[in-house]
């Protein structure tokens, strides 16, 4: 299902939903961060998606980095939580979305990469390396977060 991010755009639709969200930010040991590039719209992204019933949070990030990079990790923080009524996800299927995500740190237990249908490109990236791709600002935000080591974790 194709997906179009609106942030800050006063043009943007109207939510007309809320889901809980998740994602992780993980390093490998030469400091460089997991990163995927969606199949939904075509950003590059850390990995994430939404809470399934029965599970909890950390759970639900530990499941969606396995499903998008073949990557087992272990859920060590939290970076922030993000609740912008300004950032609204529109879907395809009428959808629209406003933002409610948990992203979390995390530390890889394995180092298989592999895709998935929702990542059409599984990589580690150096930070140096981050600007050059096309990430939307609010995954950048997060990003900036974690790489900023606060102990007190951003939220709205």
């Amino acid at each position: 299902m194709a997906r179009v991010d609106y942030y800050n755009d006063p043009n943007a639709p109207k939510a007309n939903s809320i889901a809980v969200a998740v994602s992780a930010f993980i390093q490998d040991d030469k400091g460089r961060i997991l990163m995927i590039r969606r199949t939904d719209n075509d950003l590059y992204a850390i990995p994430g998606g939404q809470l399934e019933l029965g599970e909890t949070l950390s759970e639900a990030a530990i499941r969606e980095v396995r499903e998008e990079t073949g990557i087992e990790c272990e859920v060590t923080g939290v970076i922030g939580l993000y609740s912008n009524p300004h950032h609204v996800i529109a879907y395809d299927d009428g959808e629209v979305r406003q933002e409610f995500s948990i992203c979390f740190r995390a530390t890889p237990i394995t180092r298989k990469l592999q895709t998935s249908n929702e990542s059409k490109e599984v990589l580690w990236v150096a930070v140096h390396e981050i600007s050059s791709l096309n990430i939307h600002e609010s995954i950048a935000l997060r990003i900036q977060h974690a790489l900023s080591y606060n102990v007190t974790p951003f939220f709205t």
